[in-house]
């Protein structure tokens, strides 16, 4: 079964496309992920899954079900920065999302521990790194259980020890049975988390498969810069 099916999706704004036609299927537990360049659609892509833009035309697909926003219980999301409080703890913030959530307070502890922050839970949010935050970011993201988790740029501004902590996290979230579906335009970042992997050039799907359908003959940067190019783009 799928997790997120999209098709012929499109959005624009007066004349231009941000999206043009794209086509996704997401397997349920995989990670998967959507590369581009900057201005591909990746983000408008996934604020259009979460409700947040209406799409001009098309069609997306939920669970095996028809779109409807009552689905988004199951949905967690990290899109751009994560909104803290910089005077509160990583507790405090769990503790109100559950409340607005109306989930256990028991799953924070769960929560914390698979984003690796037990230690820090009574830390206040202006004396953590970016790559804390993140972590914060998606434990919120998590706390509900959902079956599918998008996530924008997850390694934005990380240094390499917050990058190989967030491919640690990434990793376990599908072991766990949860569908992770990341946008980046860091080739070399997707390439050890993904299982399957879209290329979005200019708000069209140019590529949908494994890694090695991208390599070709091994180089998988040569190949992943032969579809931009072969689209008229190229990375920024």
């Amino acid at each position: 079964m799928y997790a997120l099916e999209v098709s012929q999706l499109h959005k624009h704004y007066g004349k231009h496309r941000a999206l043009d036609g794209v086509d996704l299927s997401v397997g349920a537990g995989e990670v998967y992920g959507l590369l581009g360049p900057n201005g591909a659609g990746k983000s408008t892509i996934m604020k259009t899954i979460l409700g947040l833009q209406r799409p001009t035309s098309g069609s997306i697909r939920l669970f095996g079900q028809e779109y409807d926003r009552s689905q988004l219980v199951d949905v967690g999301a990290l899109i751009e920065t994560p909104g803290l409080w910089p005077k509160l703890d990583a507790l405090t913030h769990l503790r109100i999302h559950a409340k607005l959530r109306g989930v256990p307070e028991a799953w924070i502890d769960e929560t914390l521990a698979v984003v690796q922050l037990t230690e820090v839970r009574n830390r206040k949010i202006q004396a953590f790194s970016l790559g804390m935050r993140w972590r914060l970011g998606i434990a919120i993201a998590l706390l509900a259980r959902p079956k599918l988790i998008l996530l924008d740029e997850p390694t934005n501004g990380l240094d390499p020890v917050g990058i190989r902590e967030m491919r640690g996290i990434i990793r376990s979230l599908a072991d766990n049975g949860t569908t992770v579906f990341i946008s980046s335009h860091q080739l070399t970042e997707i390439a050890q988390v993904c299982d399957r992997v879209a290329v979005l050039v200019a708000g069209k799907t140019r590529y949908e498969g494994d890694l090695d359908g991208i390599a070709g003959d091994g180089d998988l940067e040569e190949g992943f810069f032969r579809i931009l190019e072969s689209s008229g783009s190229q990375i920024r």
